[in-house]
């Protein structure tokens, strides 16, 4: 395990759940890849920048139970989690947000270049996501 890629990976993470958006995104390289879950691959900080003002208009999240591991050359990390949120504004092609809570498992696979996230995977389970907001 590398522990600068881990603590990379806990730094971004902890800029995540403190709103701390300029450390979050200046942790990422300027061509960043952002593999959306069930979505499309978008590239660059820009785009990323864009995606998350939206994530953060529409939900309210912090992310806990957060448990990192890295390859021994640093060059990848994955991580583990459980999403804390709570839908507040309605998401194009989503159900109707009411502040609907939700506790959704979740993980996310990192490609590290030069001390910086190069690629970021997100994975949770999109259905059951929709089964807690919609019941």
């Amino acid at each position: 395990m590398n522990q600068d890629s881990i603590n990379l990976v806990e730094h971004y993470y902890a800029a995540f759940n403190s709103g701390d958006m300029k450390t979050f995104l200046n942790l990422l390289t300027d061509d960043v890849i952002h593999d959306i879950n069930q979505g499309k691959r978008e590239i660059g900080k820009e785009a990323f920048t864009q995606f998350m003002a939206c994530m953060n208009y529409n939900y309210k999240e912090q992310l806990v139970d957060i448990v990192i591991m890295a390859t021994a050359d640093g060059a990848r990390a994955a991580a583990e989690f459980v999403v804390l949120g709570e839908y507040i504004q309605t998401d194009e092609g989503l159900p109707v947000a009411q502040g609907q809570k939700y506790r959704l498992p979740a993980g996310a696979f990192f490609e590290i270049r030069d001390n910086k996230v190069a690629r970021i995977t997100n994975y949770y389970n999109l259905q059951d996501w929709i089964a807690q907001v919609n019941p």
